[in-house]
């Protein structure tokens, strides 16, 4: 999520509602898919943020490119390997425990590589950090969808419900800010829809595919997680001395912009299914 409660000129409005039905649609059609058309989504999502991010960080676009293609090839390996696509889980077992995702730490840990020659080929310890920032969350989405397509539906339709309820709220309420330092616009109100709409559309989502009581009560904080991942990229920007990451979505900014709240919520949502509380 770009700063999700920014004043938006009313010029500006329908692009961003028609460029935010697309994306949502590309999404919803890649995860019901599953599989390869999942795999190829996130990558090439991964991809682009790490260009925007190279960019944000003054990196050269061919350096960049190159960071990008050896991440996302890490990525896709390790995914394959671990998960392979034909394996794909056809329905998620009664007894779905933590054992599931035990290989992640695997697939997380491969991505040390990339980032470590990112570190060295950009001459910059932020972009390694920049590989793992965005790769572990991505590889976290893969092993997700692997097990089933329901639970990034999930982590999608909260993270959204974060995004939309925190602009409408902050924009309607104001008051307090939340972090003036790091991003001016945001404040107490929109934290607190955000979080509202999220554990509503959690526990909806949950009782639509009869999931496990865990997803029923779980949407509140990590709608607090997603927005937290937003003000992380807004620091970082900061830093940056810029206030897109990219200008590929009109309307919405850069491909970071959009997906920083899903990256914390998709980690800490498979982080918590990795500890085994699936049926917390």
């Amino acid at each position: 999520m770009s700063d999700a409660e920014d004043p938006i000129p009313q010029s500006d409005l329908p692009i961003r509602f028609a460029m935010g039905v697309v994306m949502i649609g590309v999404a919803l059609v890649a995860t019901t898919f599953g599989g390869w058309w999942f795999r190829a989504l996130v990558a090439a999502a991964t991809a682009l943020m790490l260009v925007e991010w190279a960019d944000m960080h003054k990196v050269p676009r061919l350096r960049a490119g190159i960071i990008a293609a050896l991440t996302v090839a890490t990525l896709i390996g390790a995914a394959e390997y671990l998960y392979a696509a034909a394996e794909q889980v056809d329905e998620v077992p009664d007894d779905l425990t933590a054992s599931l995702f035990v290989d992640n730490w695997l697939g997380f840990a491969a991505l040390i590589a990339p980032a470590l020659l990112a570190a060295a080929l950009s001459r910059r310890v932020v972009m390694g950090w920049g590989v793992l920032y965005i790769g572990v969350p991505a590889f976290a989405l893969l092993s997700l969808s692997w097990v089933w397509e329901t639970l990034v539906l999930w982590v999608f339709f909260v993270t959204w419900a974060t995004d939309i309820l925190a602009y409408f709220a902050g924009r309607a309420i104001g008051g307090p800010k939340l972090a003036p330092r790091i991003s001016p616009n945001k404040t107490w109100a929109g934290l607190i829809g955000g979080m509202a709409g999220a554990g509503l559309v959690g526990w909806a989502t949950a009782t639509w595919f009869e999931m496990e009581p865990l997803f029923l009560w779980i949407g509140a904080p990590l709608g607090a997680i997603a927005q937290a991942g937003d003000l992380y990229e807004s620091w970082e920007k900061r830093r940056a001395g810029v206030k897109d990451s990219g200008r590929l979505l009109p309307g919405h900014g850069g491909v970071l912009d959009r997906l920083d709240g899903l990256l914390a919520a998709a980690l800490a949502m498979t982080l918590i299914l990795m500890a085994g509380f699936w049926t917390a």
